[in-house]
């Protein structure tokens, strides 16, 4: 049995809010409701692929995959379940698996359409604190699994705006509403996502935000209340594509991302958990360039992520395409969303993992924790083609080497190894790092995650080296990927459409 790791062992007590959230299984985007990427066990040794099954079409012809898949979610009694693309335009089933072996434990097909979309999105899942099982259904609603380790469970249906409302104009609801985030439990048992409406409904919904309780009623706000006080030239109209909605440490308070629409202005917003009620607001800029808005993509994978102390990070797309390099930048704002702090370089498709100062032994500064951000640096669009991972102090600064802005300070980076066939004429070119969340292993010191050359590595922090490296498919362009670390220790990863469950 690999033992749990106590609060105490990398957190100070007034921390302990924070630490609440890891004792929990990995319940969805992230690991927890404010996606740290904290895992509370050691991970396996990366031996060997234990098992693996689809989650997607086979990827016979080998082609680049624009896509993003949900993060798995394992139980307390280390149930796997995850969403299986069946088709090309996006059906799902929703598949449990034994973690020793893989066995198939129950499957159920779900009613889920896809938003509007440009690159598919993901199908995203939670976990309560309850065992419940939520995954998205026709029409915005969503379907609630009770028991979700046995094999007889019957889901029902919950709909934010009424049920009696969605049976009495099922075939119009399903045309015009579609969840397009995450799901995302508060410890209560409350869901939060975001949904798109294409066309008119009775009631009538614009897109926004919803919220089931517990006991199943429903509450919602739409894109352009959440961002209220209106701004003239920002008339925000939805909620970005894949921004898993997060909660504050308490669970009081709701962070989400809204736009104008794809690639345009947005903001990030703070709602009361309870009410949906706005609390605050902050217009997400350039860092490059402050007096122009920063883009938020429909294509991206950023979240926020809530670090220890309340901070929120949120990850935006330059305003001059190309000027970071298509990196974006990584927004840090204090929990009213009132006061900017430090950005990172690499933002734009991707969620900062939280790391404890205390697994990186060369850091000497004073920040309680740092950041684990994606770093790639995209050759053919000015960038040097060396692809990183980063450990970034969220509260020190440095200038960025490529453009000059003053960004979070690095502390470790580490290159990916394998050249980058495509960008041969470019020295030092690397394959990239297309993930979208990190597994942190805080008793290992180190993070476990996925390359597109087909290899799942961990870093270790004491030494800044892969310690290990596997191979689980061949290279090519992969799709945005999360690695998840089981109650026993079992690293999951997606690679070329498969999840793989790697240990010893």
């Amino acid at each position: 049995m690999v033992p749990l790791l106590g609060a105490a062992a990398f957190l100070s007590a007034g921390d302990f809010c924070a630490a609440q959230s890891i004792a929990l299984p990995w319940s969805g985007h992230g690991h927890d409701a404010q996606h740290t990427g904290l895992s509370p066990v050691a991970a396996q040794p990366l031996n060997r692929i234990r098992w693996q099954a689809p989650v997607d079409l086979p990827n016979t012809a080998n082609v680049t995959l624009y896509i993003h898949y949900g993060t798995p979610v394992v139980t307390r009694q280390n149930t796997v379940i995850f969403p299986r693309k069946t088709s090309a335009s996006g059906d799902f089933v929703i598949e449990a698996r034994a973690a020793g072996d893989g066995a198939l434990v129950w499957n159920q097909a779900t009613d889920y359409v896809l938003p509007v979309h440009g690159w598919t999105p993901s199908c995203g899942l939670t976990l309560t604190p309850k065992n419940r099982l939520a995954y998205p259904g026709a029409g915005g609603t969503v379907w609630l699994r009770d028991a979700p380790d046995a094999a007889g469970g019957t889901p029902v249906r919950a709909a934010f705006f009424g049920l009696a409302e969605y049976e009495a104009d099922t075939a119009n609801f399903n045309a015009n509403v579609r969840i397009n985030t995450p799901i995302t439990s508060d410890r209560y048992g409350n869901i939060f996502f975001g949904f798109q409406v294409i066309g008119t409904t009775t009631p009538a919904l614009q897109s926004g935000l919803a919220r089931i309780a517990e006991d199943g009623t429903g509450t919602w706000i739409s894109a352009s209340a959440a961002g209220a006080p209106a701004e003239p030239d920002l008339a925000v109209s939805q909620v970005v594509m894949n921004c898993a909605p997060a909660l504050s440490n308490d669970h009081r308070t709701l962070y989400v991302a809204l736009s104008v629409g794809n690639a345009q202005a947005g903001c990030l917003v703070a709602l009361d958990s309870r009410t949906l009620a706005p609390l605050g607001k902050a217009r997400l800029k350039d860092v490059l360039n402050p007096a122009s808005d920063a883009r938020l993509m429909d294509d991206g994978t950023a979240t926020p992520t809530v670090g220890p102390d309340g901070d929120v990070y949120f990850g935006v797309f330059e305003n001059s395409w190309g000027a970071n390099h298509y990196r974006g930048w990584l927004r840090h704002f204090d929990a009213t969303l009132a006061q900017s702090k430090p950005a990172g370089a690499f933002g734009w498709d991707h969620t900062a993992s939280i790391v404890p100062a205390a697994l990186v032994a060369s850091y000497h500064g004073v920040s309680p924790y740092l950041l684990l951000s994606k770093y790639n640096d995209y050759a053919g669009i000015g960038g040097s083609g060396v692809n990183k991972v980063a450990i970034l102090d969220p509260n020190a600064t440095m200038t960025d080497a490529a453009t000059g802005a003053t960004v979070m300070k690095e502390i470790l980076t580490i290159a990916g190894v394998t050249p980058d066939d495509e960008y041969q004429n470019v020295p030092g070119a690397v394959r990239e790092w297309c993930i979208n969340t990190v597994a942190i292993d805080p008793i290992g010191k180190c993070a476990c995650l996925h390359s597109e050359d087909g290899k799942v590595y961990r870093w270790d922090f004491a030494t800044n080296t892969f310690t290990q490296v596997l191979t689980l498919t061949g290279q090519l362009g992969e799709a945005y990927t999360p690695s998840v670390i089981g109650p026993d220790g079992t690293v999951y990863v997606i690679a070329n459409s498969i999840l793989f469950a790697v240990g010893q």
